[in-house]
């Protein structure tokens, strides 16, 4: 089958089966799973984890819009970027959106990308997201800032997912980069593996998946016109990005956290392309199911 016909008939399964749940909701965690993120036992091949947005993708609107698009494209889960709920607002602000996103019929369930290059930061980003009830700090802290980081994650009970910025990133540009900076750390201190930029570096991100699941906490899901640092993102399935490999391989290690859209095509206008990706995956989950 050659690429083409795959995506259309990946295209057709996601129209059909626009109303299936894209993860599964049943079970308890498994033992021997090393992860902190909660898996829970599905049916079959049922995800563990669930679709999300990355609020970036929205960028270029307010937070009124934001939660409307992202009911729109039918996603429940959403972490909010400080374009949305500003790093500098109160904890009551905070708590403001956080319950307006809540009557939206959203989970809030993270912020990020949350840069902490201090302790001051650091600090702020566990407070910040406390006051919204989230669970997970998508973030990027400076390498000698990590022991800090550690002793936050015991105290409040957080996920922090480092996110990696491929080409051009001298800190931490791929999975492999943050691992070894957390490896001997709290299992909370982990990675948010941007396929997209893991794809720019030349790496396969289902090969890294499998490589680092102990400590895959969060995914940003896209895709690229090129395995190289002049790659761009475009509408999922039109890119190189093997995405019903990678699909695949999270089934396989039972990742159990999010796998939140990061489009970044058409800031101005993106929904057609958001939505044409939420159901390009939404279709590859259905037909891996």
């Amino acid at each position: 089958m050659n690429r083409k016909q795959s995506r259309r008939q990946f295209l057709a399964v996601a129209a059909a089966g626009a109303g299936i749940a894209a993860s599964g909701q049943i079970g308890n965690a498994q033992e021997r799973r090393r992860s902190p993120v909660p898996a829970r036992r599905g049916a079959g091949r049922s995800p563990l984890f669930e679709l999300g947005m990355a609020s970036y993708t929205l960028r270029k609107f307010d937070l009124d819009q934001t939660l409307e698009m992202t009911k729109r494209v039918g996603l429940k889960n959403i972490a909010l970027k400080d374009f949305h709920l500003p790093m500098n607002s109160t904890p009551e602000q905070i708590r403001t959106i956080a319950e307006k996103t809540k009557a939206a019929g959203l989970n809030l369930y993270g912020c990020g990308v949350v840069y902490m290059k201090d302790e001051a930061e650091v600090n702020r980003a566990f407070e910040y997201a406390k006051a919204g009830g989230m669970k997970v700090i998508i973030g990027v802290p400076s390498p000698e800032l990590l022991p800090l980081v550690d002793r936050k994650v015991k105290e409040y009970d957080m996920i922090v997912a480092i996110h990696n910025h491929g080409p051009g990133d001298k800190v931490y540009p791929l999975p492999e980069t943050i691992y070894e900076k957390v490896k001997d750390l709290d299992k909370r201190i982990g990675i948010c593996m941007d396929i997209g930029h893991t794809q720019r570096m030349g790496i396969d991100p289902a090969s890294d998946a499998r490589r680092f699941a102990d400590r895959l906490l969060d995914v940003h899901i896209k895709d690229v016109s090129a395995s190289t640092a002049a790659g761009n993102t475009v509408e999922i399935g039109r890119g190189v990005i093997r995405i019903p490999q990678f699909l695949r391989t999270l089934l396989q290690i039972e990742y159990a956290g999010k796998v939140s859209f990061e489009y970044e095509k058409d800031a101005d206008d993106p929904l057609a392309g958001l939505a044409e990706s939420v159901g390009y995956v939404k279709g590859v989950l259905a037909a891996l199911a």
